[in-house]
């Protein structure tokens, strides 16, 4: 089973199927991961779902974004992913309770430059003399 997830230009796919527990996500394993507070935040959907993170293999491949977005995106495609895989209704509660972010895609994306500015909003300071 498949499933998608983004964040901002980051977007992870992930391959859920029975086994014995592996995670990976751009072909390496999860324990591999660093620094550690991205191992962790990756993670987080794995300790919610308890056991049937043990039953089941999980390749994710991530593409875009920096560093962060891409761990969020791979956090949520995991997620959703177990949630396909059970189809547990409880599960998804449990989600929902820790964090929406899970199961739902951030839309926020970054807004355009304008001109007579060097970003979205800023602009060239105006003199009154």
């Amino acid at each position: 089973m498949n499933s998608k997830a983004k964040k901002k230009q980051a977007v992870a796919r992930a391959t859920i199927k029975k086994g014995s527990g592996k995670i990976k996500i751009n072909k390496r394993a999860l324990e591999l991961q660093e620094p550690t507070y991205l191992k962790q935040f990756i993670s987080e959907p794995l300790k919610i779902a308890g056991s049937l993170a043990k039953e089941v293999d999980i390749k994710v491949n991530v593409k875009g974004g920096g560093f962060m977005s891409q761990a969020a995106a791979a956090r949520s495609a995991i997620a959703k992913a177990l949630l396909l895989y059970s189809k547990d209704n409880k599960l998804r509660t449990a989600f929902l309770a820790y964090d929406r972010m899970l199961l739902v895609d951030d839309v926020r994306r970054v807004e355009s430059k304008k001109p007579l500015g060097t970003k979205a909003r800023k602009k060239k300071q105006k003199s009154k003399r």
